[in-house]
């Protein structure tokens, strides 16, 4: 009877596998869109820059008129008591909330929403921006950073200008202790050992007297024994 593989021990759960997440400042997330932001503005303040564990971006506590409050995610520039605004008629300035359809064409953004009113899910990783393209009536043409094109729902709000906390991968980590403590507060399981580095009693990889690449594996194959590529779409080199 071999050992449990470490996919098996992630299916199982447990402390070694569980993520923080009460260590999580919090959400950060646009509030709902009010009604004063669909034609006007509605102000706010930075209140304060926090370090969220496990995010490399840092994060605003944002206070509004009303007394309400948020976290979103910073913008490169950003500084405590920065005023900012929310709503289709505030200026496009460092900082600012707007709907796509009142940002220029040009324009850096992030923290875009997949459908209006749902908070920001793309472009939220430190020192990444997006770029507006084009707009027409009912979509807005964004480049994303890896440089695919995508379009959204112009009224989708975005944040101007670009994630705080670039160059954070410049840094190297010198030693293994520092990449450790990074996998702490971001639920990986570190050191991950690949399979044809074990013994065959431990990994469906292992054993051989010479090092061999990974194999593909059935998608009908047994737990235990799916590891690894599953199933390609495809073998064999592209053809042109």
């Amino acid at each position: 009877m071999g050992k449990r593989l470490l996919v098996q021990r992630r299916g199982r759960g447990g402390s070694v596998f569980i993520s923080p997440r009460w260590k999580k400042v919090g959400a950060a997330k646009y509030p709902p869109i009010k009604d004063a932001e669909k034609e006007g503005s509605v102000k706010a303040v930075v209140k304060e820059l926090l370090h969220d564990p496990g995010r490399g971006a840092p994060l605003a506590k944002v206070v509004f008129e009303d007394g309400s409050q948020c976290l979103m995610v910073a913008a490169e520039g950003m500084y405590i008591g920065q005023r900012i605004a929310f709503g289709a008629s505030a200026p496009p300035t460092v900082g600012n909330v707007l709907p796509l359809k009142s940002i220029p064409e040009g324009s850096y953004i992030f923290n875009i929403e997949k459908l209006p009113g749902d908070g920001g899910k793309f472009v939220r990783s430190s020192g990444t921006y997006a770029t507006i393209l084009s707009h027409s009536r009912d979509k807005v043409v964004i480049q994303m950073p890896s440089g695919a094109l995508k379009e959204f729902n112009p009224n989708c709000r975005a944040t101007i200008g670009i994630v705080a906390g670039g160059g954070r991968i410049e840094k190297p980590f010198v030693k293994a202790g520092k990449k450790y403590h990074l996998s702490r507060a971001k639920a990986w399981k570190y050191p991950t050992v690949r399979g044809k580095a074990m013994s065959p009693y431990a990994h469906p990889h292992g054993g051989g007297s010479h090092p061999t690449g990974g194999r593909p594996v059935k998608r009908t194959a047994p737990p235990g024994q799916k590891v690894g590529h599953i199933a390609p779409k495809r073998t064999g080199r592209k053809k042109g």
